[in-house]
């Protein structure tokens, strides 16, 4: 696109306030989820229209199974009704589907769909959308780090030889580009446990927008913000 001549390869999102957005409204908490799929759709055409070629989206974290049983089994009905009434969509746009997180946290069928939507767009090229799910960043941390030592301890890894990039092989994101935009929206000035690894040079912007008001002009905005920034990456 002209008009954005710089482009993130990588836009990671932080969807945060659905909640708050339902209070203000006088409304369910569970409304403002529903509300915010609506957002998804509008960030993930933004993203194809600009030529992003991931979008990572902060769907449901490992602290979020702390919150009551009601509210949890709800929020995996509203991602079953999401990912069944977007696969189609993710077809038509050439978009590919990947998961991360403890998945085997999930509900069976939760699982079960999210396997046969990666299976069914692992071909497709123009956008990978990337959905954090039952994801923790500390958790994927340790267990890369125990399969580090796991290997040392048997002798077929010498410590000495781990670096970054072999740490990062072992990461849930191995073969995913680090994000160069990292978004976060309801004003709060928080990672959350989210990318804590692979954000460590991304730009952050923090939108005070809640998701659920979140739009296509506020994504280009964002990007906008990202370009009039210099990326040194620890250099002057």
């Amino acid at each position: 696109m002209a008009e954005y001549p710089e482009i993130p390869r990588h836009v990671a999102i932080i969807m945060d306030g659905n909640g708050r957005w339902a209070k203000e409204r006088g409304l369910p908490r569970l409304q403002g989820h529903r509300a915010g799929a609506e957002s998804v759709r509008e960030v993930m055409e933004a993203c194809i229209e600009l030529g992003v070629e991931y979008l990572t989206l902060y769907a449901f974290s490992s602290e979020n199974w702390s919150r009551p049983e009601k509210e949890v089994m709800a929020l995996m009905g509203l991602l079953d009704r999401f990912l069944d009434e977007k696969a189609k969509d993710l077809d038509r746009q050439n978009v590919r589907l990947l998961a991360i997180g403890q998945l085997d946290r999930l509900p069976l069928k939760t699982r079960k769909l999210l396997e046969r939507i990666q299976e069914r767009t692992a071909g497709h090229t123009t956008l990978t959308l990337v959905l954090a799910v039952s994801y923790g960043s500390r958790e994927e941390i340790i267990q890369a780090a125990r399969s580090l030592a796991t290997d040392a301890a048997a002798g077929t890894l010498k410590p000495a030889d781990i670096d970054a990039e072999l740490f990062a092989s072992r990461l849930q994101t191995a073969g995913i580009p680090d994000p160069d935009l990292l978004v976060r929206t309801s004003g709060e000035m928080r990672i959350s446990n989210f990318l804590l690894w692979q954000i460590s040079y991304s730009e952050i912007v923090i939108v005070k927008k809640f998701w659920p008001d979140f739009r296509q002009g506020d994504l280009f905005e964002t990007v906008k913000e990202y370009q009039r920034r210099h990326r040194r990456f620890g250099a002057l």
